[in-house]
């Protein structure tokens, strides 16, 4: 049980039922039930220990779920012509209970035989549906009759749908809006989302009518607006006509598949779809405004309108709708014909396998209230959430459990999947013990300071406590339970009462008390060792275990001794820890067994390298002071030569490699070291060698640069004559006479000259 002190003068105890066993012991006659030092908490317990404690089966308070039905009309045998027919039983109930304790009662259903049905046909109008919109206008007659087998109340509408008008969905392009289909198709209407065409009428003729004139249309891809079209159909009810009383049928013929949500971003439309109805001259005026519904949201409004679809769907979609199926309730698929010719006897079969399975369940529920169905049928399966029969009169035993206590009454519906009959269940808690015992006015048990309710004091105004014993005079009620709080805060730790500002401790089942300022002790939760409280070595002392000479331990578990805690060397820890337990606790680094290593501590190479400069050559930041800042170092040695290992070395102020060896001793920081005696120190430069080296680079880097320019002007030049030449070539020479040049006037020839 769990107890409650309301806020003022007055204590009451309240007991809230938080499992079926816990029942509450009250009696003015009784007032003495609970000792002194108990919490008024003993007196809600079991059955069993309030009775083996005194208290009488009479004054006993345990109660009941309380169930009782508010409306509960006999079901309905056939559809009558006036009123509403009635398949489920009964049709409000009211529950009382008792947090954990779970009531059952039984819930009826019976299928009216001759109920209404509303079928309401949509059609997928993309161009490859046109053998099909050819098949349905012949088959409208058949339609009807088929209908008519199922109910004599049976009505008939007509919607039809492609795609949004929108890219990539659609072509744009204003002659495609217009005619979407192939150049050669002449009937065809121009693209849209989804169009109602017909509300459920009776008039056979009427519907053929209608069908008749049907156009098909066309879109781009593949995927069609389904969804948007089965979310129209489902919630604009009064432009397609549903009844309240009559099994809702969607039958929806395609052989694509499906937009979903999301897929709106391809054409730039953001805005989700919220599920309501925007008609507009029997168009989806909001197909290019909002993005496509969820299969979510589709299954929620079916659900939520008692629509059940048929998806007539062609054979390479049928896995598609299969699954799709799965997650709406309450729905067929079948598979059409490449004409749909048998879509008539599709929906006949698919109406039967919907009518012949009953699935009952709830709507939602608040976190601590649970509901189970347990079909009553021979092949109703196991008890779950939802209760499934296959037969038109069923029972299920419904299991309504609340697992805590509701501050207000909540309601929800139970009822099959599918139809518009539901059982309202009203649920509240029973957290309060309905204590009706006599009230015995200034009794001397409140100390004539208050009346005995349920065998508790109730005081007068300015007395407190549990026997009214405490007068708070001009004291403020709430400043004498401050006192009573430790840094703020339970009074009392919750293990007492605040009596006059001094904590009243309560008694433990053991036998002790709770004790201390604020009742923050007790001697019966120290740890246990070998299931003895304190190992049986010790006594316990507020939590505490206070250990026998010769033990200790948290629990008192452990022989004080220290023989596995000491080192070779004969120290305790290498004294960097402490034994406890005969193990080595060590400090903050160090490792067990004996806190001889910190792997995670920085390397004595590096933190004493100052320290080692000045102890071996008097240089360094320490070597004014050497002696008082390197006391770590208790013992060093000048060697020769340094034991076997790697060396630590360090450089000095003078750039020189001193090495060294240090070791760790008992303690933490407790060293000795070994410096070797000789230096390493790098050897000066050859100030001539490096200024003739100089000289020479510089001399030759300047022959390099005037052989590169001597290079640059011989080609230069190279360049020049070869043009030169090139030209003087081209050169073409005059054969004219000068003309100052005069012939001779005579020319004599020699007789003896022959030519050669």
């Amino acid at each position: 049980g769990q107890f409650l002190r309301p806020h003022g003068l007055v204590f009451a105890l309240i007991c809230t039922f938080n499992c079926g066993t816990i029942y509450r012991c009250v009696d003015s006659n009784q007032v003495n039930f609970i000792k002194p030092g108990e919490q008024e908490a003993a007196r809600c317990d079991t059955w069993a220990q309030l009775i083996e404690r005194g208290c009488m089966e009479e004054d006993i308070i345990s109660p009941k779920n309380d169930f009782s039905s508010s409306k509960n009309i006999s079901l309905s045998n056939t559809a009558l012509d006036k009123g509403e027919p009635i398949q489920l039983r009964p049709q409000e109930v009211n529950l009382k209970l008792r947090p954990g304790l779970p009531h059952t009662f039984t819930l009826d259903f019976q299928r009216v035989e001759g109920y209404p049905v509303d079928l309401y046909y949509l059609m997928d109008l993309s161009y490859s549906m046109e053998d099909d919109l050819r098949s349905i206008k012949t088959l409208g007659n058949e339609l009807f009759n088929a209908l008519q087998g199922i109910t004599k109340k049976g009505r008939i509408g007509f919607g039809s749908f492609v795609d949004k008008t929108v890219l990539p969905f659609t072509n744009t392009n204003p002659e495609k809006l217009n005619k979407p289909c192939a150049e050669t198709e002449m009937y065809c209407q121009p693209a849209f989302g989804y169009r109602h065409v017909l509300s459920m009428t009776e008039k056979k003729a009427e519907f053929e009518s209608k069908v008749n004139k049907q156009r098909i249309s066309g879109n781009l891809d593949s995927p069609e607006g389904t969804l948007d079209a089965i979310m129209q159909a489902a919630v604009c009810g009064e432009r397609i006509g549903w009844r309240n009383s009559s099994t809702r049928l969607i039958v929806l013929t395609t052989d694509d598949g499906f937009h979903m949500a999301g897929d709106g971003k391809l054409a730039g439309i953001l805005e989700p779809n919220d599920e309501r109805c925007y008609m507009d001259n029997n168009l989806y005026s909001k197909s290019n405004e909002m993005d496509y519904p969820s299969v979510g949201q589709v299954a929620n409004q079916l659900e939520k309108n008692n629509i059940q679809p048929i998806f007539a769907v062609t054979k390479n979609m049928e896995k598609v709708y299969r699954e799709l199926s799965k997650m709406i309730p309450k729905s067929e698929v079948g598979v059409l014909s490449a004409d749909s010719h048998n879509v008539v006897e599709l929906i006949k079969n698919a109406y039967n396998r919907l009518s012949s399975k009953v699935t009952v369940t709830h709507d939602a529920l608040p976190d601590n209230v649970r509901v189970t169905y347990t079909p009553l049928c021979p092949e109703g399966g196991p008890s779950g959430d939802k209760g499934v029969c296959n037969n038109v009169g069923v029972s299920f035993n419904v299991t309504v459990t609340a697992d805590e206590c509701m501050q207000s009454e909540i309601s929800f519906l139970i009822g099959p999947l599918g139809m518009k009959d539901k059982l309202k269940v009203s649920l509240s808690t029973l957290c309060k013990c309905e204590c009706e015992n006599p009230v015995t006015v200034d009794s001397q048990y409140c100390n004539g300071k208050g009346q005995v309710n349920c065998g508790m004091c109730s005081c007068k105004a300015g007395f407190v406590g549990q026997k009214c014993e405490c007068s708070i005079g001009e004291k403020d009620e709430s400043s004498l339970r401050a006192a009573c709080r430790k840094d703020n805060g339970t009074e009392c730790e919750g293990r007492g009462d605040c009596v006059c500002g001094i904590c009243q401790c309560y008694t433990l089942p053991g036998g002790s008390t709770y004790y201390g300022t604020n009742c923050e002790c007790e001697n019966e939760s120290c740890e246990k060792f070998q299931n003895k409280l304190c190992g049986g070595n010790g006594k316990c002392r507020c939590k505490n275990c206070e250990c026998k000479p010769g033990y200790e331990g948290t629990a008192c578990q452990c022989k004080k001794s220290d023989e596995q805690c000491r080192t070779p060397s004969g120290s305790v820890c290498s004294g960097r820890g402490t034994c406890k337990c005969n193990q080595c606790k060590c400090m903050e680094g160090y490792q067990r067994p004996y806190c001889l290593t910190c792997p995670a501590c920085q390397t004595t190479c590096i933190t004493k390298g100052k320290c080692i400069e000045c102890l071996g050559f008097q240089t360094g930041p320490f070597s004014k002071n050497c002696s008082q800042a390197c006391t770590s170092i208790s013992e060093f040695k000048m060697v020769e030569t340094l034991p076997p290992g790697k060396p630590c070395d360090v450089r000095d102020v003078e750039s020189c490699r001193v090495f060294f060896a240090i070791k760790q001793l008992d303690g933490e920081d407790n060293y000795t070291a070994q410096i070797l005696k000789t230096r390493e120190c790098p050897k000066l430069p050859n100030i001539y060698a490096i200024i003739g080296g100089s000289i020479v680079g510089v001399t030759v880097i300047g022959i390099l640069i005037l052989l590169f320019i001597k290079v640059l002007f011989t080609l230069q030049d190279l360049k020049e004559y070869r043009k030169f030449m090139n030209e003087a070539q081209k050169t073409r020479w005059s054969e004219n006479k000068n003309p100052i040049f005069q012939e001779a006037t005579t020319t004599v020839a020699n007789p003896t000259f022959s030519g050669e």
